[in-house]
């Protein structure tokens, strides 16, 4: 089976089924830096990472598992704005003739 090369911004799983993601390669020291989903930084050498079980996979669903905050803290809606609520944009326009 290939290694699963370390790219930033990838995210992976370990052999006991934990995501992380790649967030920092240091190629004078061949550090690559991994933060798991809990938010927990570790650094892993690229020696290491060449042996490791450590597979690609598909980010979480649920971005906000290293940040603590309740769903309704990110800011994000729910539903989707329906076209009723959609401005014409050219209506804050000054209209100067």
């Amino acid at each position: 089976m290939a290694v699963a090369l370390p790219i930033i911004g990838d995210w992976y799983k370990k052999p006991t089924g934990e995501l992380f993601e790649v967030v920092a390669i240091d190629h004078s020291d061949g550090g690559i830096e991994i933060q798991d989903f809990d938010g927990t930084i570790e650094e892993v050498e690229s020696e290491a990472w060449f042996v490791s079980a450590f597979v690609r996979a598909a980010p979480p669903e649920d971005f906000s598992g290293s940040l603590d905050m309740e769903a309704e803290d990110t800011g994000l809606e729910t539903g989707v704005a329906g076209h009723k609520e959609w401005t014409d944009p050219l209506e804050y326009l000054d209209k100067s003739e």
